[in-house]
């Protein structure tokens, strides 16, 4: 490996206003220039957009610096990989014909280095949030996201902004770390390598920033969020480590 692995997630795009969300993906286009000549896979773990949904015809307006800058970077060779999360499952083929990304649904185990990783956004894992896990199951269900899909655009994306307005994202809730015997993501990654082993672990969803030892030779890796810390992961072929993009004035 001659280049690095970059791993990001919960941009949510779109919340909790247009000015906001403006500004944030004009700093994470920035972070994508800073790491593009030196990048040779891009993973999105999830919530991308605070709301996406694909009309036979039609996407979400906006977001259009984003998504060029993600075309340059096709265009140049760099893989890139899209992650559904809670907030943007309803990916379908938009991102694989416009951009050629590799749309991934749940987990993804990879080998890069000599290292496993294990991949997912982390939402309906671990114990706990029985609500959160039948709905998840309810919205991809292919006839929900069918019923959904006739419903006209205008009225479909304004029962989304109503939905939106009430995410973490748009709360602006604090996230503390709960301790390692309660992360729930952490609670996961231990009971998988009872089975099989990982070197590391990588989620987003839990929008806060965390790295912590599951044995000696397992990791578990939040990547955080992009409302408030600018992290994301970096792998150099050796070691995996979180670091943070410095905004700019």
């Amino acid at each position: 490996m001659t280049k690095n692995i970059y791993f990001a997630s919960d941009f949510h795009l779109g919340s909790p206003n247009h000015t906001e969300s403006r500004r944030r993906e004009d700093r994470i286009v920035r972070w994508l220039n800073f790491i593009m000549p030196n990048c040779s896979e891009l993973f999105l773990m999830g919530d991308v957009f605070d709301f996406w949904f694909e009309y036979k015809y039609v996407v979400p307006k906006g977001f259009v610096r984003l998504q060029g800058k993600l075309a340059e970077m096709s265009d140049k060779g760099i893989k890139i990989y899209f992650f559904k999360g809670n907030h943007d499952m309803w990916v379908k083929d938009y991102f694989i014909k416009e951009m050629g990304m590799q749309i991934v649904s749940d987990e993804l185990v990879i080998e890069r280095g000599g290292k496993k990783f294990y991949l997912h956004h982390g939402d309906g894992l671990g114990p706990g949030d029985k609500k959160y896990k039948f709905l998840r199951k309810i919205f991809r269900n292919p006839l929900c996201q069918w019923l959904f899909g006739i419903v006209p655009p205008r009225i479909g994306m304004g029962i989304a902004s109503a939905w939106s307005a009430h995410s973490r994202a748009a709360s602006k809730a604090e996230e503390v770390f709960l301790g390692e015997d309660k992360e729930w993501l952490a609670i996961y990654a231990k009971e998988k390598l009872q089975n099989e082993h990982f070197d590391y672990f990588v989620f987003g969803h839990r929008h806060l920033p965390i790295e912590m030892k599951l044995n000696t030779q397992s990791t578990y890796i939040n990547i955080g969020e992009w409302l408030n810390y600018n992290s994301y992961g970096v792998f150099d072929g050796e070691k995996l480590k979180l670091e943070y993009f410095a905004p700019s004035p």
